[in-house]
């Protein structure tokens, strides 16, 4: 009679045992997510306030008056009165300029004789330029 009533316990407090499992992982589960998400919220926070110091660490430069100053004019090329300005131009933008319609002269130096190949005409201005005769 002991092994049956040794046997009913142990089935009764398996059963409470699982019985408290079954109740309590749902739980445990829920607190190891939520943690997770603190620890995710809470570096977020981090992170926005670094962001929100910087934000104010440039509010107050804008407090600065020669801070505002330079910003003009790097920003939005302002001068100040008696400066002198030096601006480059972009060479995108500038046109060359187109020869005059015409007749084009032929080069100081150039044989009027058209008759000679072109081969020879340029063996002589490599002479010319060369500084020999």
């Amino acid at each position: 009679m002991l092994p049956e009533v040794l046997t009913v316990r142990a089935m009764v407090l398996s059963v409470v045992v699982l019985l408290a499992v079954v109740l309590l992982l749902p739980t445990v589960r829920a607190v190891v997510t939520q943690q997770s998400e603190l620890r995710d919220l809470r570096s977020e926070l981090s992170e926005q306030q670094e962001q929100k110091a910087e934000l104010e660490t440039e509010l107050t430069r804008w407090d600065d008056p020669s801070y505002v100053i330079e910003q003009a004019r790097s920003r939005l090329r302002f001068v100040m009165p008696g400066d002198k300005v030096w601006r480059p131009l972009d060479t995108d933008s500038v046109q060359p300029d187109e020869p005059a319609p015409g007749v084009v002269e032929p080069s100081p130096g150039a044989s009027e004789d058209t008759d000679t190949p072109w081969y020879q005409s340029v063996w002589d201005s490599v002479r010319i330029a060369g500084g020999g005769e």
